[in-house]
């Protein structure tokens, strides 16, 4: 193996936002739990168990409230956010936002988004 094989195959990449996090997290917890397949997508800067430490500390400290964890995996389950022009979508759309905007600061803090 040449050293640029061995540095390609150790490279991480980093999220582009907050969205991307969640949703990648999600995923890898079904290929994890033997619900999807993995489809050889590339390292990332984190590891599972480093978003579940983020989003447990989070939710202890208050900044994360369970009606925006409930919002957050029933999209993420959906594969996407809540539309704020949909009328029955528009608190969860509010909820999501907030919540994002908690999680891709303490992200960015982390160096996990770009």
């Amino acid at each position: 193996m040449t050293s640029q094989n061995i540095q390609n195959a150790y490279t991480t990449e980093k999220f582009q936002n907050a969205e991307q996090l969640w949703f990648w997290f999600l995923y890898s917890k079904s290929v994890q739990n033997g619900c999807a397949r993995n489809n050889g997508a590339s390292r990332r800067v984190c590891e599972l168990l480093d978003i579940e430490m983020l989003i447990t500390k989070l939710y202890l400290s208050g900044q994360l409230s369970d009606e925006q964890l409930n919002v957050m995996k029933k999209f993420g389950d959906r594969r996407r956010a809540p539309h704020q022009y949909i009328w029955a979508e528009n608190r969860a759309a509010a909820l999501w936002n907030d919540a994002m905007k908690t999680l891709g600061a303490a992200a960015v803090a982390r160096g996990w988004i770009e």
